[in-house]
């Protein structure tokens, strides 16, 4: 049994209640509530593989579409010394081996400004959400394969909680078709 994973309901409007070969979680938004559902889904039972699927925004408008992601790092924490990114006890950046992808930025919070945006850029990552740091982190700390599909709703900047408002069904619907094409379901 895999595990299909997102942090809204929204995100998952197009995939069916009960999709075969799957259990399924909602976390809710964010680093925190991420990390706690995850780890409770996983302590009470025993996957092959977690996938999650989610929106992202881009860093450059030029991103478009469902991206496998398989970096992550944390823009909103800096350790003892103020370096951005990272983390006073964490990796700075957490990986999935065996395929390429996109590196994600994750934070505790929306990201709809430029000065927020550059300073992703500047870490290397392309795209930024509010969870994926924590679910791979966690699924490593099980020892679960995990993949995460991003779909880009909005570029990050000026009004990006309108645009993903307005794009997050369509995302789920870009979702739902990438998850049959590479499970068949």
């Amino acid at each position: 049994m895999k595990l299909l994973v997102a942090a809204l309901e929204s995100e998952l409007v197009a995939f069916p209640a009960e999709l075969e070969g799957f259990a399924r979680l909602v976390t809710g938004p964010g680093k925190l509530q991420a990390t706690y559902a995850l780890t409770r889904a996983l302590d009470a039972d025993v996957y092959d593989e977690i996938l999650v699927v989610g929106t992202a925004g881009a860093v450059d408008a030029a991103t478009v579409g469902v991206h496998d992601v398989t970096a992550a790092i944390q823009h909103d924490v800096s350790d003892v010394d103020g370096i951005a990114g990272q983390h006073v006890s964490l990796p700075p950046i957490v990986t999935i081996a065996g395929r390429e992808g996109a590196t994600i930025a994750t934070g505790d919070h929306f990201v709809d400004d430029a000065a927020t945006v550059a300073a992703i850029r500047e870490l290397g990552g392309s795209l930024v959400d509010m969870e994926t740091y924590a679910y791979i982190w966690v699924a490593q700390q099980f020892g679960i394969p995990i993949r995460v599909l991003k779909a880009v709703s909005d570029n990050a900047q000026d009004d990006a909680i309108t645009d993903w408002r307005a794009a997050v069904a369509a995302c789920s619907v870009q979702l739902r078709q990438r998850v049959g094409d590479l499970y068949d379901v």
